[in-house]
C-alpha cells in the first residue's frame, strides 16, 4: 500500500513545464477597477519622482555654480559700490539677489545694522523658498505612496474573498488573480516611495549646504554694505552716492 501511495503522488513536475515568470507589467495590465486606478496613480507618482529629482539636481547645480562664481569675484571687491556693480552684472546668482535686496534696504531712511541683518535673513529665506520648490511634492509622494499601495492591496484581498464567495471555491484559479493584483499594488507603492525618500534626503542636504554657504557670505557682504551706509550718512537726505562714486578695483 505504501508503494501505491508513493506512485499516486507526483514527485516531479511534467517534463518541459517551466514555472511562470513574474511579470509586473502583465499583472498591472490585467488589473481592473480600483486596483488599476491605484496602480496608475503610483506609476504617475514614480515618474514624477524621477522628473523632480532631475529638475532639482540641475537647479541646485546651477545655483551652486553661480554662487561660487559670485563669491570668488566678490572676494576681490574692496568697496560697496563695486560689490553692487558685481551684483547687477550677475542677477541670477543667489548672492547677487541678496546683495540687491540689502542695497534696497540700505537706501531707505538709513536703516540700522539690525535692520540690515533682518533684511539679509529675509533675502536668504526667499532663496530657500526658491531652492525648495517641488520639495513638498517629493515629500508627499515619499510618505503617501506606501499607504496608497496598501489601499490597493486591501482592496484586492477583499476582491479575492468576494470571488471565493461567488465561486464557492478557494482554489488557486479563483484566488490567485486577485491576490496577484493586491500584492503588485504594494510593490508599486514601494517603487514610488523609496526613490522619493532617497531623493528628498539628498536634495534637502544640498539645499542646506547651499544656504549655509550663502548665509556665511552674507555676513561679510553686510559689513561691506554697512561701510557704504556710513559714507551715505554724510550725504544729504535722499541723495545716496552712486556705485561709481566708490573706488572700483580693476575688472569691476
Amino acid at each position: 500500500m505504501l508503494a501505491q501511495a508513493e506512485q499516486s503522488v507526483p514527485v516531479n513536475a511534467p517534463a518541459g513545464v517551466q514555472p511562470e515568470a513574474l511579470d509586473p507589467i502583465r499583472l498591472m495590465l490585467e488589473s481592473s477597477g480600483v486596483v488599476l486606478v491605484v496602480l496608475i496613480i503610483l506609476v504617475t507618482a514614480s515618474t514624477l519622482v524621477w522628473l523632480i529629482w532631475f529638475l532639482k539636481a540641475a537647479q541646485l547645480r546651477r545655483l551652486r555654480s553661480e554662487l561660487h562664481r559670485f563669491e570668488r569675484q566678490a572676494a576681490e571687491v574692496r568697496s560697496a559700490g563695486a560689490l553692487l556693480a558685481l551684483a547687477h552684472n550677475q542677477p541670477n546668482s543667489p548672492g547677487a539677489r541678496v546683495i540687491l535686496e540689502l542695497s534696497r534696504r540700505n537706501t531707505q531712511r538709513m536703516p540700522s545694522p539690525d535692520v540690515l541683518q533682518a533684511a539679509a535673513k529675509r533675502a536668504i529665506a526667499s532663496e530657500q523658498q526658491r531652492a525648495s520648490a517641488l520639495m513638498p511634492t517629493l515629500s508627499s509622494i515619499a510618505s503617501a505612496s506606501p499607504f496608497v499601495g496598501l489601499f490597493g492591496t486591501v482592496w484586492g484581498i477583499m476582491d479575492a474573498f468576494l470571488r471565493i464567495g461567488v465561486e464557492k471555491s478557494a482554489s488557486l484559479p479563483v484566488v490567485a488573480p486577485a491576490i496577484g493584483e493586491a500584492l503588485i499594488a504594494t510593490a508599486f507603492g514601494l517603487v514610488a516611495a523609496i526613490p522619493a525618500t532617497v531623493g528628498y534626503n539628498y536634495i534637502d542636504k544640498r539645499i542646506g549646504d547651499l544656504l549655509e554657504e550663502l548665509n556665511a557670505s552674507t555676513e561679510l557682504w553686510a559689513e561691506l554694505l554697512a561701510d557704504r551706509r556710513e559714507v551715505a550718512e554724510t550725504a544729504p537726505r535722499g541723495q545716496f552716492p552712486p556705485a561709481a562714486a566708490y573706488p572700483q578695483p580693476g575688472g569691476y
